[in-house]
C-alpha cells in the first residue's frame, strides 16, 4: 500500500496509511458522565477530538449529546486541535453549534448528506470525508463530485475495504487519476496539521 495515502478517519488502522490518532467521546456516549477532566483524559496526546457530534438516529438523549458535545467543542478549541465530526440526522443542529467556535479544522466523517448540504460545510470551511458507504447514495456521489478537492478526504471507517480501493472509486467518480487524489488529500492533511 502506498504510504501517501491518508485515511483520516479508521476503526482497523492498518499502520500502512497516514492515520492520525483520535481522542474524544462518541455521542452513542453521551448518556455517560464526562467531567473537564475525563473529557481531558480522553483527547489525550490525540492529534484530532472525535469522533464528536450529534446522533440523532440513537437512543441516546439529544441534550446529553448536545452537552457533551459542546464541551468537546470548547476542549478543542482550547487545545486547537483538529475536529472529526460524527453526524447523523442533525446536520442543521451541527451546523449552528459549530460557528460558535474557533476550531483549527472541522472534518465530517463517513459524509452520506446532499450537495447543498456539502456546499453549505464546504462555505464554511469545513471538510468533508467519504468512504465505502457514500459509493451507494447517488445523492451522496453527486455531493462528492461537486466537494472541492481542497475540502476533500477519504476514509475506511469501519469498513473493511483497503483505503486504495477507496481512493480508486473516488478518483472515478470525480474524473481525475488516483495519483492526483493522493496528492491533493495529501496536501489537505498537512494544511491541518501544518499550521
Amino acid at each position: 500500500m502506498n504510504d501517501r495515502l491518508v485515511n483520516i478517519h479508521t476503526h482497523r488502522p492498518t499502520g500502512c496509511a497516514v492515520e492520525p490518532t483520535f481522542g474524544g467521546v462518541h455521542p452513542w456516549q453521551a448518556a455517560e458522565r464526562f467531567d473537564a477532566e475525563a473529557l481531558r483524559r480522553a483527547v489525550g496526546d490525540a492529534q484530532m477530538v472525535g469522533e464528536i457530534g450529534l446522533d440523532y438516529a440513537c437512543g441516546v438523549d439529544r441534550e446529553l449529546q448536545m452537552r457533551l458535545f459542546r464541551a468537546q467543542l470548547r476542549l478543542a478549541e482550547e487545545l486547537r486541535r483538529p475536529v472529526v465530526i460524527h453526524c447523523v440526522k442533525a446536520f442543521e443542529q451541527v451546523m449552528r453549534e459549530l460557528r460558535s467556535y474557533r476550531l483549527r479544522a472541522v472534518v465530517f466523517h463517513g459524509f452520506i448528506g446532499s450537495a447543498e448540504q456539502a456546499a453549505r460545510a464546504v462555505d464554511a470551511g469545513y471538510y468533508l470525508s467519504f468512504g465505502a458507504r457514500a459509493f451507494r447514495s447517488p445523492r451522496t456521489v453527486e455531493a462528492l463530485r461537486r466537494t472541492p478537492l481542497d475540502r476533500l478526504f477519504a476514509e475506511t471507517d469501519d469498513s473493511g475495504e483497503p483505503i486504495g480501493e477507496i481512493y480508486r472509486r473516488i478518483a472515478q467518480i470525480i474524473g481525475i487519476d488516483t495519483e492526483r487524489l493522493e496528492e491533493e488529500i495529501l496536501r489537505n492533511y498537512r494544511k491541518i496539521f501544518e499550521r
